[in-house]
């Protein structure tokens, strides 16, 4: 993308209608086709219906989201120095003021609208940063991206990619990298718990940093509780059934279908000494199965991927979500601990809340909700922009 000088005029978009909520996103049917043409991505002014200056941000006609704006101030240019500053206020709000690096060298960097940058994920992996892409604009300030990543994380090793969904609705294409490290993964340590995090899988940027503060939490009350047997349910990289062993679980199970999950589990556990059973299998037959044969645990996670990203289809997850939950609650001992996670955007806390208290009546039990969770302070959400703040983490008690 070639540099806009501050002297210069950006391409202007009017809106077809009045903008009644403030977002940093807008669809393209309320905004007017441009006469020029504008490459997908490229820097604009957005203007109202009126002719008011909205703000700037990047614009691309085939995508939903038309404009990504980037910042509503008249007076600032979005250029490198934009990019850098942004970027630097991030770090700063990770490092100084919530000082994660004494606690985890693994961290959210750019958390997208929550950070100023819509379209832009940055991970953080010991030496190496992972970058992904949601948006064909940020794509094309990847050179912007990577120096101001580089001046605050000197000698990093960048590994960069697209989301699918996002280059196919966006129109780019970032095919990743090289994985870092000859594609060994890197092993990274939280709240003196390490973990392998691959690289260059397919489990998006290679870890869920997002869970980071509610696997500590977990592991505290396995150790208040004196909860012996525990089970993860959809266990992905294995991470509470890890706190719960280095907490003193001794009768550890976990589940996922995914077979790649699966081995970084097993690897997980044994890389901080913890002994599990850990089974590849579909957790709906495999939780009938348990619940016929008598079979109950002290402490039960369940943690699924995101059942959707579309609005028109929130009933069908919260219908996956409520048949899992009501099984899940026929395996936890009386007294026994559950904690149940979304991390489906559209999906609303309340929601998720109403469908676990419908889970609970099927299930024939009665929950005491201990505390409602979400994602660790390195994923900072916009008041105006509540679907960033996708994480629901809900502790309970059965009884």
């Amino acid at each position: 993308m070639a540099r806009k000088n501050r002297s210069e005029s950006l391409p202007q978009v009017r809106l077809k209608s009045e903008r009644k909520y403030v977002h940093p996103l807008i669809f393209q049917k309320m905004v007017e086709r441009p006469a020029e043409r504008i490459i997908p991505g490229d820097l604009v002014e957005v203007l109202s219906v009126d002719g008011e200056f909205i703000g700037r941000g990047m614009l691309n006609m085939q995508a939903p989201m038309a404009i990504r704006l980037l910042t509503e101030k008249q007076d600032e240019i979005v250029d490198a120095q934009f990019i850098a500053e942004k970027i630097a206020d991030a770090v700063q709000l990770r490092r100084r003021i919530y000082g994660l690096d004494a606690v985890t060298d693994a961290y959210r960097v750019i958390h997208a609208e929550g950070d100023g940058l819509s379209g832009l994920i940055v991970d953080r992996f010991g030496d190496v940063l992972v970058v992904c892409f949601y948006a064909a604009g940020m794509f094309r300030m990847q050179h912007w991206i990577y120096d101001a990543l580089l001046t605050q994380f000197p000698g990093s090793q960048i590994f960069a990619f697209g989301d699918d969904n996002a280059q196919k609705q966006e129109g780019f294409d970032c095919p990743p990298g090289k994985p870092p490290h000859g594609g060994k993964p890197s092993t990274i340590t939280e709240h003196d718990v390490k973990f392998f995090v691959q690289i260059g899988g397919k489990h998006k940027t290679g870890f869920f940093c997002d869970q980071r503060d509610n696997r500590k939490r977990w592991g505290e009350l396995i150790a208040s509780t004196k909860s012996a047997s525990m089970l993860d349910l959809c266990c992905n990289s294995g991470g509470f059934a890890v706190y719960s062993g280095v907490n003193g679980a001794t009768d550890i199970t976990a589940v996922d279908l995914d077979e790649e999950a699966v081995d970084f589990a097993t690897r997980n556990l044994k890389l901080n000494n913890v002994k599990a059973k850990v089974t590849q299998a579909d957790i709906f037959p495999w939780l009938r199965e348990a619940h016929e044969a008598g079979k109950r645990w002290d402490a039960v996670v369940l943690d699924p991927a995101k059942m959707t990203r579309a609005r028109d289809e929130v009933i069908d997850a919260l219908k996956k979500y409520l048949d899992m939950n009501k099984l899940a609650l026929g395996v936890v001992k009386p007294g026994g601990l559950f904690l149940t996670c979304s991390c489906t955007g559209v999906v609303s806390e309340e929601q998720f809340l109403d469908m676990l208290r419908r889970a609970a009546f099927y299930a024939g039990r009665e929950l005491q909700i201990l505390e409602v969770r979400g994602a660790g302070p390195d994923h900072p959400w916009l008041a105006q922009v509540n679907e960033s703040r996708y994480l629901k983490a809900v502790f309970c008690r059965v009884l």
